[in-house]
């Protein structure tokens, strides 16, 4: 007898999708793992936390912020930070796919400037379309639930896998990566992290540049780029946020990007608003560059903000900056002791109970990388006496000019044969003749670390607080004491106009 074999069927499928990154889904290992790191770098971390009534602090989430750094080949150099929200899935996936997308042999020597922004501006495409293929699953089965929820609300356990689904595929990041490729530095931002570019000079002043500007509801162009989506721009500046976020620029966050239409203030726009197209800077040349560069967490930039107000956050930082480097021998030490020193002032505005206080309560992840540019560490085997080490004083200072309170740092630099200054090489702070450490008591001269420059201009300093020296002042006397070069006199004057009050039933302030 004769048996009917069952027809075989099979479905052919062809996958169109950008290809995945090719790392490895176990989140404690990843393929960039053997990638050879930068030693030109360090980062310094700090989790987020929530203060009590009585000082204390509690982190309120896992650290959510990532980073990379990484040595390509070729004279390649790739750094980024990322600043991740509702969980730090997409920070994680963003910056191992980022490295894959650049460091895989997509860079060269050969390429022009506008072969780079392609590929920086490619990454970032593949990105944001390979981590939602990642979650393509989990969305569709919670689109399925959901409907199933409407005639079934009362089964629990659909209820918790909608939660478990939700929290798989909510959250997102912001990010920035600073490429270095032919000594020639280019950025790619996303959102509302920041880079500062710090440039020494011959006389020890610092130059601070911001690159660009962050992608939020107080950015002209991005309010712009917004209203011609058809978006209320003038309700997204009052609102200051979007879909719970500062930034308007994102990578993840499918409800900002997918389901933007049941968001009220997107509702209207004709195309996705929220994007994750990065803004390009560079290339800003190298060569000859002595100095520092840094990216900044949005939670480290805001801590910093939060207790001392935003006009000299940048000067703040780079002095920060600059003090550590001339103190101490590791750029992972000197990147947490700046991180460590803002959540001090954040905790110490709190606890204060001054009027910044209340800006203080909290305070989101923060991270910081540095990357030295010819920028020397401090020499471990100096004493303070053999010279070359900076001390650093803050001196409350108030700007007449704002009602919030910001610091000058001055620098007590110990002089030697080739002194340390600010972490860069100058001429000797000795004149002809002055007596070496070990003869007599070291000569002391002061320096200021705190820059009053703009993001895209530079200045000495602010001058005001220091007279000048002649060409003997800072030679020692019969007593071995260094006559006083420093004029405090309109330190004395702003500080009496802010405490009148104080002074008139304290004796007043200064020299009597």
């Amino acid at each position: 007898m004769m048996r009917k074999i069952p027809t075989l069927c099979f479905d052919v499928f062809i996958d169109f999708s950008p290809p995945r990154c090719p790392f490895l889904p176990q989140p404690h290992q990843s393929w960039t793992d053997d990638l050879p790191l930068c030693q030109m770098c360090g980062v310094g971390t700090a989790p987020n936390c929530v203060y009590g009534s009585d000082g204390k602090s509690t982190q309120s989430h896992p650290n959510e912020d990532g980073h990379l750094r990484f040595r390509g080949e070729d004279g390649c150099f790739l750094y980024g930070v990322f600043n991740g929200y509702d969980g730090s899935r997409v920070a994680s996936f963003a910056s191992q796919c980022l490295t894959a997308e650049l460091l895989l042999g997509q860079l060269n020597s050969s390429h022009t400037d506008n072969d780079v922004r392609r590929i920086l501006t490619q990454a970032f495409d593949v990105v944001e379309k390979s981590y939602f293929e990642t979650i393509d699953d989990a969305l569709a089965e919670k689109a399925h639930l959901s409907n199933y929820l409407l005639p079934h609300n009362e089964s629990q356990k659909v209820q918790e896998r909608l939660k478990e689904l939700e929290q798989e595929v909510s959250g997102g990041a912001t990010a920035v990566v600073a490429l270095i490729l032919n000594n020639k530095l280019y950025i790619a931002n996303v959102g509302t992290n920041r880079v500062l570019l710090c440039k020494s000079s011959s006389d020890g002043q610092n130059q601070v540049l911001q690159i660009g500007r962050p992608h939020s509801t107080d950015n002209e162009d991005e309010l712009q780029r917004l209203a011609a989506l058809g978006v209320d721009s003038a309700r997204a500046r009052q609102a200051g946020q979007i879909a719970g976020q500062s930034s308007t620029r994102r990578l993840g966050d499918y409800r900002a990007k997918f389901n933007y239409n049941e968001i009220d203030l997107l509702s209207v726009a004709k195309t996705r608003p929220i994007i994750a197209e990065p803004e390009i800077h560079g290339s800003l040349s190298l060569d000859g560059v002595t100095g520092f560069l840094l990216l900044m967490s949005e939670g480290l930039i805001n801590a910093l903000e939060s207790a001392h107000g935003p006009e000299q956050a940048n000067q703040e930082i780079v002095a920060m900056v600059a003090a550590e480097l001339a103190q101490q021998t590791s750029l992972e030490a000197v990147s947490q002791s700046v991180v460590e020193r803002v959540k001090r002032l954040h905790h110490d505005v709190y606890v204060s109970g001054r009027q910044r206080a209340t800006y203080c309560s909290r305070h989101e992840d923060m991270t910081l990388l540095i990357r030295t540019l010819n920028y020397p560490l401090a020499d471990a085997a100096l004493t303070p006496t053999q010279g070359g080490r900076i001390y650093p004083v803050s001196v409350p200072y108030s700007n007449s000019q704002s009602t919030s309170k910001t610091s000058v740092t001055l620098s007590l630099v110990m002089p030697s044969q080739s002194t340390l200054t600010n972490g860069t090489n100058t001429a000797s702070t000795l004149e002809e003749g002055t007596p070496t450490p070990g003869s007599q008591s070291p000569t002391a001269t002061l320096q200021s670390t705190n820059t009053q420059t703009q993001s895209s201009s530079s200045s000495s300093g602010d001058g005001s607080l220091f007279r000048q020296r002649g060409s003997q002042a800072a030679q020692p006397d019969e007593t071995g004491r260094v006559p006083p070069y420093v004029d405090f006199t309109q330190f004395y004057r702003l500080w009496g106009g802010d405490h009148s009050d104080s002074q008139s039933t304290q004796g007043g302030l200064g020299p009597q």
